[in-house]
């Protein structure tokens, strides 16, 4: 798990079942990042990574090849791709 404390960011909830997790950048912008949909199992969520060119959310695997992980692995796969990773 990576460690995103320095990110800045807030999670939002607009549909029954959803969360979605955003950053925001030095000037203020929000960035979304993903969507997570509850499965009915406390650490197995669905993810949806942000496409910009969709301006929506498209259904995503993870790094470990399923569609599904924890909250921590979804966020850690979509900073990852977005605001590239804190080690480096």
């Amino acid at each position: 798990m990576e460690d995103w404390s320095q990110a800045a960011g807030r999670g939002r909830a607009e549909e029954a079942g959803f969360a979605y997790a955003d950053g925001e950048l030095i000037n203020s912008e929000k960035l979304p990042l993903c969507r997570l949909r509850f499965a009915g199992v406390l650490h197995t969520w669905g993810f949806a990574l942000y496409l910009a060119s969709r301006d929506g959310y498209a259904d995503s695997v993870l790094p470990s090849g399923l569609p599904v992980g924890n909250p921590e692995e979804c966020l850690d796969c979509a900073c990852g791709l977005y605001l590239d990773s804190p080690a480096t």
